[in-house]
């Protein structure tokens, strides 16, 4: 080939990097300009002005979901007390990252997590910020395919491939075609939810055993820590809550309760359900009900978790299929495909444990959005002001 050829295609190779480059680049301007909101939830705040209460109550439902039928099998891997040390290792955590979130978007006057990425660590930091959210919704969508699976073979006596299937089926056509419920609605499906994940701790006190629970290993931290992570994140709502609010203080009281009120909540019905079946505990935690009350725990055993995991992989499909629209302007069935097609793909090619693929999403998507990248951001911030002064 002739040096002349050689330039040539040279030349176009580097005119074909530089647009992709302005192409990425006019994607995140679009981000700022029109100030498009990464979530991972469709709770939103319609109100301008709200309360602390109405606040602390947004992000408790946030919160509660699909998460805490795991935690108990996930704690069944450690044993009770490391588990309870886990969870509340998490919580501080969690709580604190959710904290560097409230005082970044105070200081921003209400930004969302994707501005404050982007401002803070640059285009790099608005794309690692969607990887993370897309990562944490494949890995909860994956989880939900395979929890549903399990719960349509107790109740309707289908295999469970098939029980996925239909499942996939239905609430993927849902996604679509964007029948989404208002955020008052789901909000009250959140905290109808969790009253059920209370009441269901109540018929376990005859079959505790301090025995069943009273063990330590140390192979499960990771799959524990993973659930732990996805169960109460909520941090993508704070800047919401904060506008809303209008005050940093109250918002910052609210946040720290929201952390600490599910908390308590998680350890009651985790523990619970380790206290009665130890090592033995389902990964659909409320599903060993029918061991205990035959029929009638069967029914409630999986009612239970047919509300909370539909609800959350519908919500999480429509953020998720919303966040590919605005972020790579997508069409509809692309966005849509991206969202609920990977999923089920996974779920048929083999892997179908509910617990451990909420703990891999805890451990990657969850873990880079929530813990990870707000460190960053407050690291760089104090970076910047130790430079100026």
């Amino acid at each position: 080939m002739s040096e002349k050829a050689l330039s040539l295609k040279d030349y176009y190779a580097k005119k074909k990097r530089l647009a992709r480059r302005l192409r990425r680049e006019r994607i995140l301007l679009q981000l700022i300009r029109e100030e498009i909101t990464i979530r991972l939830s469709t709770i939103k705040v319609f109100k301008p002005v709200i309360t602390q209460w109405e606040g602390l109550a947004i992000l408790i439902g946030t919160q509660v979901g699909a998460g805490i039928l795991g935690l108990p099998y996930a704690a069944s891997k450690v044993g009770m007390v490391p588990a309870l040390f886990i969870l509340l290792g998490v919580m501080l955590l969690l709580m604190f990252t959710a904290l560097i979130i409230l005082k970044l978007s105070a200081e921003m006057r209400g930004a969302q997590m994707s501005t404050m990425a982007q401002k803070l660590l640059g285009n790099t930091g608005g794309w690692i910020m969607y990887l993370s959210i897309l990562i944490m919704g494949f890995g909860a969508m994956l989880a939900y395919i395979a929890g549903m699976g399990s719960v349509f073979s107790s109740l309707l006596g289908v295999d469970e491939t098939v029980g996925a299937i239909i499942f996939w089926s239905l609430a993927s056509a849902v996604i679509y075609l964007g029948l989404e419920a208002s955020g008052k609605t789901e909000l009250i499906m959140s905290f109808l939810m969790l009253a059920l994940f209370i009441g269901t701790t109540s018929p376990l006190f005859p079959y505790a055993n301090l025995e069943n629970a009273a063990y330590t290993k140390l192979s499960g931290i990771l799959s524990m820590t993973g659930v732990a992570i996805f169960a109460l994140g909520c941090h993508t709502i704070i800047p919401d809550i904060y506008r809303g609010i209008g005050d940093y203080r109250k918002t910052r009281n609210v946040v720290i309760l929201a952390f600490l009120i599910p908390t308590i909540i998680y350890a009651i019905f985790m523990v619970s359900f380790l206290l009665a079946f130890g090592k033995s505990t389902p990964q659909i935690a409320t599903q060993g009900l029918e061991m205990l009350y035959g029929g009638v725990g069967k029914i409630v055993g999986n009612i239970i978790p047919l509300l909370a995991i539909t609800t959350s992989y519908i919500g999480i499909g429509l953020a998720q299929q919303s966040n590919s629209k605005e972020f790579l302007k997508l069409r509809k069935p692309i966005a849509w495909s991206l969202t609920t097609i990977p999923p089920i793909v996974v779920y048929l090619a083999g892997i179908k444990n509910f617990a451990d693929v909420l703990a891999f999403a805890g451990d990657t998507g969850d873990l880079i959005a929530f813990i990870i990248l707000p460190l960053v951001m407050l690291v760089i911030k104090k970076y910047r002001e130790t430079k100026v002064y």
